[in-house]
């Protein structure tokens, strides 16, 4: 019986090892940490947006880095596919705002569970506390048929590896043999829950380039004072503009925006971090914090309002356009005193608030870092990794999936699905393509 090592027990591991397992191998996962899933558990606030049920094309639309290579993978094991698969296993899911899916029961720790369990059922051996050191391998030479001179096809070469994978070193110094082996092991986000860059050493080892790694789906910094001030107000159905320091355009979305302590976050900014990444830095963020009205709406509003409420004092007054946390920032912009009167308000003061509910700008300073980013831009080149297979195209038998590869999507669970589909097509291929190996 072939025997393959995952390495890696998170989601694109555990996803590799039952599509391995379901193709008759001997599998044998490794996880460093105590337990399966440390990332998946805290994923979603701790419920696990497992998945988005939108469209193949709009799916792939929102695949940031190399969505062409992702294509194979997806179409063989999709998001559809993903939810049959769990909810034959036993978890039930539901489909939420921005067609996310999540579990029924709302925890995480039940898409662990359902994963675990199949594994069981497969017969998938577990270790646990148990870190991959090193890549075991040896010299190989050319493989794959030739053409035969005279045919109408130009003759092709045969496909050329570098080496050829045997096992999996420990970090105790036991080797594990293998027919084939699946890195699985993370990027660099959330360091503490293992992923800590183990499966970019291991690539570079076998000659595989890796791309400048950096955090995205990430909170940005920023040098305005108030962010600290309105730390946990979240706004929604506010437009967000993100401009780089000459005005040009970075990015542009509408949803949901959270103030912290250091800056901002949120679905709308971690999906700018995403599409713009280090471009962001030393920009503006544009908040449009009335975007379903136009310009003489919001004005006729503002008249409506500024009368209808005359006597009232402005900081008291503004509480019914904006959280009134936030609307005294808005006033302190537009330099209007919050203890002043509606009735005192002129057509400047009330044209320069427009602008500010309008356009309110923040001074982007920086990107937040692994520590808090969701997951990391960049990861070993797919030029060298066989988009049809998740093989090395350097060492046969060597093969990767999900974040460690250069792959990476916007908020919404798109980025939870390129780990079960790459995982589980280089579960079921790692299974299939070992005889034609050796």
């Amino acid at each position: 019986m072939k025997q393959i090592v995952v390495i890696g027990g998170g989601a694109a591991g555990m996803m590799a090892a039952i599509g391995a397992a379901r193709e008759g191998a001997r599998v044998i996962l490794l996880e460093k940490n105590e337990k399966l899933g440390k990332k998946i558990y805290i994923t979603g606030k701790g419920r696990c947006n497992l998945t988005n049920a939108c469209d193949r094309q709009e799916f792939t639309e929102h695949v940031v880095s190399n969505p062409r290579f992702f294509l194979s993978a997806f179409h063989g094991f999709d998001n559809a596919q993903t939810v049959e698969l769990f909810e034959r296993l036993g978890m039930l899911t539901k489909t939420e705002r921005g067609k996310r899916v999540f579990p029924v029961s709302d925890k995480s720790s039940d898409v662990i569970r359902a994963l675990e369990r199949e594994c069981k059922r497969l017969g998938v051996s577990v270790h646990l506390h148990a870190e991959a050191a090193s890549l075991a391998t040896e010299p190989a030479g050319e493989t794959g048929p030739d053409i035969p001179a005279g045919t109408e096809r130009p003759a092709k070469k045969k496909k050329t590896y570098v080496s050829r994978v045997t096992g999996v070193v420990l970090k105790d110094g036991t080797k594990l043999a293998a027919d084939a082996v699946i890195v699985a092991t993370g990027g660099l986000s959330y360091p503490a829950t293992g992923s800590t860059g183990d499966g970019y050493r291991m690539a570079k080892s076998c000659g595989h380039s890796v791309s400048r790694l950096r955090p995205s789906l990430v909170s940005l910094k920023a040098s305005d004072a108030c962010c600290a001030a309105l730390a946990g107000l979240s706004l929604r159905n506010v437009g967000v503009k993100f401009l780089s320091a000459d005005g040009t355009v970075l990015a542009e979305d509408f949803g949901e925006l959270l103030f912290t302590h250091k800056g901002i976050s949120g679905p709308t900014v971690l999906t700018a971090t995403a599409r713009a990444g280090d471009a962001l830095a030393g920009g503006t963020a544009v908040l449009d914090l009335k975007p379903g009205l136009s310009d003489e709406q919001l004005d006729a509003r503002l008249v409506r309002e500024l009368e209808a409420g005359h006597a009232k004092q402005m900081d008291n007054w503004i509480g019914a356009l904006v959280p009134a946390a936030l609307g005294g920032e808005i006033l302190r912009r537009a330099g209007i005193p919050a203890d002043s009167k509606a009735a005192s308000v002129t057509k400047p003061k009330r044209l320069q608030l427009l602008r500010e509910l309008r356009a309110m700008t923040l001074q982007i300073t920086g990107l937040g870092d692994f520590n808090e980013a969701v997951v990391t831009k960049g990861g070993v080149s797919t030029d060298e990794v066989n988009p049809s297979t998740m093989e090395s195209r350097i060492t046969r038998g060597l093969f990767f999936a999900g974040e460690v590869l250069d792959l990476d999507a916007t908020t919404g669970g798109f980025n939870l699905q390129i780990a079960w589909s790459t995982g589980m097509l280089a579960g079921r291929k790692a299974a299939q393509e070992i005889d034609t190996n050796r």
